[in-house]
């Protein structure tokens, strides 16, 4: 019998970087389904506008630096950029709004830095801030459900919708917004916070058309909204266990999430949503497993990544409470992209073979 000695690292799975993107996208898909499902089928034509004008970007930008385009290309985390930036547009936003968020996300934030593993910020959520800021009203108009619209869309009328800004029939898009109740719908974060500035409790504000009926059993969490978070959430989950990303990232960021809004409600129910719902509107469940889980952007280590996320979920809910905007994942996320060198400077790990020392003025030990 020969026994066989080889040097670490002994990995069991070799997986290369395009393999990685690939299956974050593929695992996004049921998610995704339950978006068009619910939504339209804008976000699909978004995603495809916005994954083809990422890659002829990044081909361009590395063939004006000389470099081998078609190598980098082919790690599809230009791919990735696209189809994470192209979900988070609502599906009635016109198609230039991806087409410059795209833009900004690969030439200025991602390629301008030095191209994959050397970019300081979520792509995909910087190009997204820069659309939210600066176009205000096409990155709020989100369709109302399914079961709730007034005017049902097919796959022609989002395509006219997004070209035109009018639907195969001649609808605008105030009135594919509109609810059967004839009232412009808004998402379920919004409508709350709407409610609340007009001098609403929360359960008054839950009681829009926006939420499930009162004998729902999701009575209380936004129509189509939860379904959409729950299947991101099981794409989540099978990221972890295929083990693509770690479970350090998402938890912390929902820990530290559903920690402050208990905390809230808690002190005043009529004035804090449950943390149930913090949990299963907007962009919660994409944004804690597909979104903050970016390698380049995130916490290099266990305890930082814990530290990173924990944090990203505190900042949501301060936004999203006493902010402007209803959801606040990019936000919270660029942030704390800028936070990253100090959150890795006082958890990095003490190096295999090396002791404390004992400094001779103050006496507390210090790695040598």
């Amino acid at each position: 019998m020969t026994l066989l000695l080889k040097s670490s690292p002994h990995l069991r799975k070799k997986r290369t970087v395009s393999d990685m993107m690939q299956l974050v996208m593929l695992l996004a898909l049921p998610g995704l389904a339950a978006q068009i499902y619910f939504f339209g089928w804008g976000s699909l034509i978004h995603i495809g506008i916005a994954m083809l004008v990422a890659v002829i970007a990044e081909a361009l930008v590395l063939e004006i630096r000389k470099r081998n385009f078609e190598k980098a290309v082919k790690d599809n985390s230009a791919l990735l950029t696209g189809f994470l930036l192209g979900i988070s547009i609502p599906p009635f936003a016109p198609w230039w709004i991806p087409v410059i968020g795209t833009l900004f996300a690969i030439v200025i934030v991602k390629q301008l830095y030095g191209g994959l593993g050397f970019n300081l910020f979520n792509p995909a959520m910087a190009g997204y801030v820069v659309l939210l800021i600066s176009f205000p009203v096409q990155m709020t108009s989100w369709a109302p459900s399914a079961e709730l619209a007034m005017v049902s869309q097919s796959f022609n009328d989002a395509v006219s919708i997004i070209f035109t800004q009018f639907s195969s029939e001649g609808y605008s898009i105030s009135q594919m917004r509109a609810g059967v109740d004839g009232f412009t719908m808004a998402t379920p974060l919004d409508q709350v916070k709407s409610n609340l500035l007009n001098g609403y409790t929360v359960s008054e504000a839950l009681q829009a058309p926006t939420f499930y009926d009162a004998n729902s059993a999701l009575s209380g969490l936004g129509n189509g909204w939860f379904w959409v978070n729950l299947l991101f959430l099981l794409g989540g989950l099978a990221l972890i266990q295929t083990g693509v990303i770690s479970w350090h990232l998402p938890l912390s960021m929902l820990a530290g999430l559903f920690a402050i809004s208990s905390v809230f409600f808690l002190i005043n129910p009529d004035q804090a949503s449950t943390p149930l719902m913090h949990l299963f509107s907007g962009g919660c469940m994409l944004g804690a497993f597909f979104i903050i889980t970016d390698p380049v952007t995130a916490a290099t280590s266990n305890k930082g990544r814990i530290v990173f996320g924990f944090a990203i979920g505190v900042l949501i809910y301060v936004i999203r409470y006493w902010g402007g905007y209803p959801d606040a994942i990019a936000f919270a996320v660029l942030i704390m992209n800028m936070c990253v060198p100090v959150i890795d400077y006082y958890t990095r790990p003490r190096t295999y073979g090396h002791k404390a020392a004992t400094s001779a003025v103050s006496g507390k030990g210090e790695a040598e």
